[in-house]
């Protein structure tokens, strides 16, 4: 017997290649759009906006730790992250695997905020043009001294420079805030949490959840 959900979340899409998108149907021309007006909709930034964005380094580990554990302690249902070890091995960049950039203070030298997602490409059966479509998923992204929203259209941007067809994020931490000013759709499709001898009284609301499972 399957337990009440400790949570339930709702997937939402971010296109980033539209056309593809069309063509493979994974995304439908709206009613009185063409092709050319919803790629401009779509259209990103050519590069990130945010000042001292940049890739995340071993030497980082760290700070992000801290950083992730102080942000995630805000949530009623996060994971805590032990060691540096730990943070070296999630969130490394490694290509086609994990994205992750930090923003470093110009003043400082310390690491304020934080921006990742990982990679989950699919393959795509019966089309001539396209054999994969190449997928991001929102990771962790801690806005302290930047706009979430700035926060996250980097990662859109960054995903888009790096070939990814779509940008999928769960509507929990602090994801749905966002949402619908960066143009993402909400989806069909739900992800439920449950745990093992595990009792509440009602179930945790998306924004409660600060934890994304691999």
């Amino acid at each position: 017997i399957i337990p009440t959900p400790v949570a339930t979340c709702r997937y939402f899409h971010r296109s980033l290649n539209p056309k593809k998108l069309i063509e493979v149907g994974f995304s439908k021309l709206g009613k009185r759009m063409t092709l050319s007006r919803t790629i401009k909709l779509h259209k990103l930034p050519a590069s990130p906006s945010t000042k001292g964005l940049r890739k995340m380094k071993k030497e980082d580990a760290p700070q992000v730790l801290a950083l992730l554990n102080a942000y995630l302690s805000r949530f009623d249902l996060a994971c805590l992250f032990q060691s540096v070890d730990e943070i070296e091995h999630w969130f490394l960049p490694r290509d086609d695997v994990i994205y992750t950039y930090v923003v470093e203070s110009e003043q400082s030298g310390k690491i304020t905020d934080l921006m990742s997602f990982y990679s989950l490409p699919s393959t795509i059966i019966g089309n001539e043009h396209h054999k994969e479509l190449r997928a991001a998923f929102s990771y962790y992204n801690i806005a302290n001294t930047v706009d979430l929203k700035s926060l996250m259209e980097d990662a859109l941007v960054v995903a888009q420079l790096n070939k990814f067809d779509v940008f999928n994020a769960l509507d929990i931490m602090q994801n749905a805030q966002v949402m619908r000013d960066l143009k993402f759709g909400i989806g069909d499709g739900h992800l439920q949490y449950y745990l093992y001898n595990w009792k509440i009284k009602k179930a945790l609301a998306p924004s409660q959840v600060g934890l994304v499972l691999l």
